[in-house]
Parts: C-alpha cells; sequence; structure tokens
C-alpha cells in the first residue's frame, strides 16, 4: 500500500514538471511569433517537442507506477 507521502512527493513532482512544461510552451510561443526561422530557432523548437515527449512518457510512468501500487 502506498503511503500518502510518496502519493504526495508524486504528485508535487507531476505538477512541477507540468508548470515547467507550460513555461517552456510560453516562451516558445513568444519566440514562434516572431516568426524567426534561423537555424538556432529550428533546434530549440525540435529540442521542445522531443523534451516534451520525453516528459509526457515520465509522467505515463509515473501514472502506471501509482496505479500499480495503489491496486
Amino acid at each position: 500500500m502506498p503511503s500518502a507521502m510518496a502519493d504526495e512527493r508524486a504528485l508535487a513532482a507531476i505538477r512541477r514538471i507540468e508548470q515547467a512544461l507550460t513555461r517552456i510552451e510560453a516562451a516558445s510561443s513568444r519566440m514562434t511569433s516572431l516568426q524567426t526561422e534561423s537555424d538556432d530557432m529550428r533546434d530549440l523548437i525540435v529540442a521542445h517537442r522531443a523534451l516534451r515527449t520525453k516528459v509526457e512518457g515520465a509522467i505515463g510512468q509515473i501514472d502506471r507506477l501509482l496505479e500499480t501500487e495503489a491496486g
């Protein structure tokens, strides 16, 4: 049976990750709105997408771990 403290830590970590993604997306939107097509901008967009995919995967793993511990 998972402890409430472990659940709270996991949920707090997820909240921090989601807040970071929100900040990254906002910054990305501001940068995209400048319509700068430099190589650096394209690299940043690609890196952002890759990071987002990894973070979403990590959140999915955390969710599955929490479900396994709860079940």
